[in-house]
């Protein structure tokens, strides 16, 4: 196989983990189970020969990419959350709610749905093709309604 070039992204977040003798902050993928890569899908064949790869997501049989917006919000995900200390938690993959855009703070950047839990407003990073869903907290003025 000649070689050819796949960019890929492993998102790690920090969590806060307790034995008897310690407690320490160790890193775990968002995603369990995913790494995302960027290749030709003239390629595919070449990748799904990779050691250890199982399958590459797809919908109604079709490799499915996953969008840039949603790779940048999932980036800024994990720098919020490496700079914060807080700690994502996953969500169920919704359908509906407001689409919004962190301005401020440190996930500034990040787009995704606004929920509300408990009185506490959480922003939720969807990733459609694989339907999974993390979300953070921050202050309500730190969103704003995404432009349609």
């Amino acid at each position: 196989m000649t070689a050819f070039e796949v960019e890929s992204f492993l998102p790690l977040v920090e969590k806060v983990r307790s034995w008897s003798d310690r407690t320490a902050r160790v890193e775990f993928p968002l995603f369990p189970g995913y790494v995302f890569a960027r290749f030709d899908l003239s390629r595919l064949a070449d990748v799904q020969r990779v050691p250890g790869l199982i399958e590459v997501v797809r919908v109604n049989g079709y490799p499915t990419p996953i969008r840039e917006e949603e790779i940048r919000s999932v980036r800024s995900l994990v720098e919020g959350t490496t700079e914060t200390g807080i700690e994502p938690t996953s969500e169920q993959y919704l359908v509906q709610g407001q689409k919004v855009e962190v301005v401020r703070g440190p996930f500034r950047g990040m787009a995704g749905v606004l929920t509300e839990v408990r009185g506490v407003s959480r922003v939720v990073v969807r990733l459609a093709a694989i339907r999974m869903a993390v979300s953070v907290e921050m202050k309500p003025e730190f969103v704003q309604p995404l432009a349609p």
